[in-house]
């Protein structure tokens, strides 16, 4: 805020003052409600995203870490995914380049840390804002030894990160499958996320919900889907496995990046989606 010059009487010097200091105020806690609409469970802006009830317009905001931009060609597929399954049709992208954090491995906390300090785009009132963040350095929970790496993560209702290095390990690996496909499934999968699939903040309309077995030996989902082949499977959130997968649609002829099921677009519909 610029400050304000000094004033020769007194008391138009004071009133300026209170003046400024009410915007101040207005100013924050106008600044403290967008960020609330922020800052919600995963999938609890799903109707947001999806329809054109409360915002007709949608921003992404791509922060990356510089050399780890995505490819023209993911984003460009992301934008087409958005138009065909949501009602947006405003949508703008911002790219904001950053330094390093210069971390080895990067914890989920972290992420929220970095999101705190760089985040430009929150909610306004007619645009619901997405943050995505393309980190240099893969998750602290990867297991190299046992092939588990993570693509990428939704921490909140408008947050996510996508772990650039690894997406770009993984597809170094396929003679079959580029980084602009690796990028695109994992952005498309992680979105869908966001779009409250599967049963993260919402209900499906037919249960299919991919379940595990915990600790107690009780069966729990896993918030994926159970359907052969749908985009919201669980191993298209982990590198190795969804490399497995991209290859073996290449292989059939079939499209590389997979495509929601039925059921999947059913939740979406159900919530304002196409």
């Amino acid at each position: 805020m610029k400050k304000i010059a000094l004033c020769a009487l007194f008391c138009v010097g004071l009133l300026t003052s209170c003046s400024k200091s009410s915007d101040e105020n207005t100013t924050s806690e106008s600044s403290t409600n967008l960020k609330a609409g922020n800052l919600l469970t995963t999938g609890a802006s799903a109707r947001d995203l999806l329809s054109n009830e409360n915002f007709d317009k949608l921003i992404i905001e791509i922060a990356y870490v510089a050399g780890f931009e995505p490819t023209f060609e993911a984003i460009s597929n992301f934008e087409d995914f958005l138009l065909e399954r949501t009602f947006k049709e405003n949508i703008e992208f911002k790219f904001t380049s950053l330094s390093t954090p210069s971390e080895e491995t990067l914890t989920l906390d972290e992420v929220v840390d970095l999101e705190e300090k760089n985040r430009t785009q929150y909610n306004s009132e007619n645009a619901i804002a997405v943050y995505i963040y393309f980190a240099d350095a893969p998750s602290d929970s990867d297991d190299e030894d046992e092939g588990l790496v993570t693509l990428g993560a939704v921490y909140r209702n408008t947050s996510m990160v996508i772990y650039q290095s690894t997406v770009e390990d993984i597809a170094n690996r396929s003679s079959f499958v580029t980084i602009a496909d690796v990028e695109t499934a994992t952005l498309l999968h992680e979105f869908g996320h966001l779009f409250g699939l599967v049963n993260l903040s919402t209900q499906s309309v037919n249960d299919h919900e991919e379940t595990t077995e915990n600790e107690d030996g009780n069966q729990e989902g896993t918030n994926h889907c159970n359907v052969e082949g749908c985009l919201m499977r669980s191993e298209l959130e982990f590198g190795s496995s969804m490399l497995k997968q991209m290859e073996k649609n290449a292989s059939k002829g079939l499209a590389t990046i997979p495509d929601f099921d039925a059921e999947c677009i059913l939740d979406l519909q159900k919530y304002g989606g196409r």
